[in-house]
């Protein structure tokens, strides 16, 4: 049976009103990967949501056999990343991509809220965990994180590389995240040991 496509809720994430700009917050391979063209990119601060591994991926970066770990917006403390405006005459192809991106497994929420960039606070949407997901992870024990970023490979790549691109991509921008780094310094452990 073909999987149906979920369309964007606009009762959640609505589009910016009369084609105006639309900024987003990336916060994991967005960062890195973003996949659609955008004006410009700037650091952000968004308050309420921090990055966690919560998200089992079967998909991009697992499979249902052997689940991997990707990340996702979780409620409570804060996450900088980056903030990416869109132009108005590109919104809607950006999200329809975003769509089919984020949306498969419907493990997000599109959300709109307020993100923190130099000169003030703009409105942006972000793709947050839905707690209600049976892929949601919640908060897994240090060993079982670091064990389902090692065996998970997916239609995307691997865990590890995931992990590695975001890691490298926050110390490029100056975004210290000390506890992905202490994952990634245990996976290289675990590779040094193989």
């Amino acid at each position: 049976m073909a999987r149906q496509r979920k369309e964007p809720d606009n009762a959640s994430c609505p589009p910016p009103a009369d084609g105006a700009d639309m900024w987003l917050f990336a916060y994991g391979s967005l960062m890195w990967d973003p996949g659609f063209p955008f004006e410009e990119a700037r650091p952000a601060l968004l308050k309420g949501f921090h990055r966690a591994f919560c998200l089992y991926s079967i998909r991009y970066r697992g499979t249902p056999e052997k689940p991997g770990l990707v990340l996702g917006l979780d409620h409570g403390g804060a996450c900088r990343g980056i903030a990416y405006r869109i132009a108005g005459s590109g919104v809607e192809n950006a999200m329809s991509y975003l769509w089919d991106r984020e949306m498969q497994n419907q493990s997000y929420i599109c959300r709109t809220l307020r993100l923190h960039i130099a000169g003030g606070a703009v409105t942006g949407r972000a793709f947050v965990i839905d707690r209600k997901n049976p892929n949601y992870a919640r908060k897994l024990p240090f060993k079982r994180t670091v064990e389902l970023i090692l065996q998970g490979h997916g239609q995307r790549g691997t865990c590890r590389a995931y992990l590695e691109n975001t890691v490298r991509h926050l110390d490029k921008l100056g975004i210290p995240d000390r506890g992905l780094h202490e994952l990634w310094l245990a996976v290289r452990a675990h590779d040094a040991k193989t």
